[in-house]
């Protein structure tokens, strides 16, 4: 036990232990388990944010996380379809290049038409075995479009058959040879044919005969030429208004009025070519192309040139189907005949139809065929050759275009009188050629 000193200190005994030391000691342990108390009671700390508010603090950041995920997903789709739309576009994009590329590069190779047909033929065909391979020989159609000419359109189709009709033109300066033109249509029987009156005159004389006709809407550009034209400015309008019956998808037999109807020509076309027209050949050579040799002694070994010639089609009497080629060349007569220097419709015809692709120039690319010069005959063919022939006077022609002589009226009155009304010597007063 301690004692205590007379001066008030404390004292020890001997082998006991220091009171301080106890008392250091049990403060140590005190604070160790106090401070293990609070480490369980407290694991965030003292100063850590009340449950309450820790929870309030993360709803509003859920929210705000839950807001945010909506918004990015209404962003994302929005963009999705933003992406594919401006995919769609950079396709189509491309493709127009390509095509343009193409176009330009065919243009200057001069094959742009030749590879617009495989275009619109479907896919580019492998060529078969030798001797089996055959070009295209129909160019498709155009598609109708009625909104050309509404009024028009509805009479076609009261009037043609098969998308297809026979079409001349007229002012009263023809009156006399248009009543022996209509005359042989319907003694041969052929519902399908037109006439575009260009005057009064002629409309009257068309409806007082039950005879097809359609005036036009008033066209200054037309009318001029129509009403008081000769024959050869009257036959250069054919060319524009022709159109119009191809655009609205129709097959036309364009038929000048100097012309005698023996037989149906709907019955003896081949429908194959984008021009099908009568020649004015009057031979095998002339009228469907012979290889013709130049002669000139100055060239010495070389001195023979061949050449390849045919003679003229008939801009007075062709087939034209409703193609882009047909129409293209509607335009380009009708184009070279509008300019301020005549020019001959039948020249400009040919020109156009035939004139190949050169410097300076690229071609009409349309396919052509050359009619039956015994069946579809000019007047030529019959006052020179065939009515001097016992045999070749039996043929039956479907039709005889009086395109040779200027005394047209006589000479088809003679035809007439020769084919339908059998006087067998009705041909015979005329000369082989004119007396002009």
């Amino acid at each position: 036990m301690a004692g205590v000193r007379r001066d008030g200190s404390l004292m020890r005994e001997k082998g006991g232990h220091p009171f301080r030391g106890s008392r250091i000691a049990a403060a140590v342990a005190i604070g160790v388990l106090l401070g293990c108390v609070c480490a369980f009671a407290f694991p965030n700390g003292f100063f850590s944010p009340a449950p309450l508010m820790r929870n309030r603090r993360l709803s509003k950041s859920d929210l705000e996380i839950g807001s945010l995920s909506c918004e990015s997903s209404e962003k994302i789709s929005m963009l999705k379809t933003d992406i594919m739309g401006l995919t769609g576009k950079n396709a189509e994009l491309k493709k127009q290049v390509r095509d343009l590329t193409k176009k330009l590069r065919l243009a200057e190779q001069g094959k742009g038409h030749a590879q617009e047909q495989y275009v619109v033929s479907g896919e580019q065909p492998k060529a078969g075995p030798f001797g089996t391979v055959k070009s295209l020989r129909t160019l498709p159609t155009v598609l109708p479009d009625e909104s050309v000419n509404p009024r028009l359109a509805k009479l076609l189709e009261k009037v043609a058959v098969g998308k297809e009709l026979i079409v001349a033109l007229a002012n009263s300066n023809v009156q006399s040879m248009l009543q022996v033109w209509y005359t042989s249509i319907k003694k041969v029987g052929i519902p399908n044919y037109l006439v575009v009156a260009l005057d009064d005159g002629i409309a009257n004389l068309c409806q007082s005969n039950s005879v097809p006709f359609y005036k036009r809407d008033p066209d200054d550009g037309i009318d001029s030429v129509a009403k008081t034209g000769s024959n050869h400015a009257v036959s250069g309008l054919k060319f524009r208004i022709l159109r119009e019956f191809l655009q609205l998808g129709y097959s036309v037999l364009l038929s000048d009025v100097d012309i005698v109807y023996l037989q149906n020509p709907f019955d003896h076309l081949h429908r194959d070519s984008d021009v099908e027209s009568m020649s004015d050949g009057h031979s095998n050579m002339t009228a469907y192309g012979y290889n013709d040799v130049f002669d000139e002694p100055a060239m010495g070994w070389a001195r023979y040139a061949h050449t390849m010639r045919i003679w003229v089609y008939n801009s007075g009497f062709f087939y034209i189907r409703p193609t882009i080629p047909s129409i293209e060349l509607l335009d380009r007569v009708a184009e070279r005949l509008s300019r301020p220097k005549p020019a001959w419709d039948q020249a400009v015809f040919n020109e156009e139809l035939f004139f190949p692709s050169h410097p300076g120039y690229i071609g009409l690319h349309a396919a052509k065929r050359t009619l039956d010069m015994y069946l579809f005959m000019n007047s030529k063919v019959l006052f020179k050759t065939v009515r001097k022939d016992a045999n070749l006077k039996k043929l039956m022609p479907v039709i005889v275009h009086v395109n040779y002589h200027p005394d047209k009226l006589p000479r088809m009155k003679a035809v007439v009188e020769f084919y339908v009304n059998g006087k067998k010597d009705a041909l015979d007063p005329f000369p082989d050629g004119s007396d002009w």
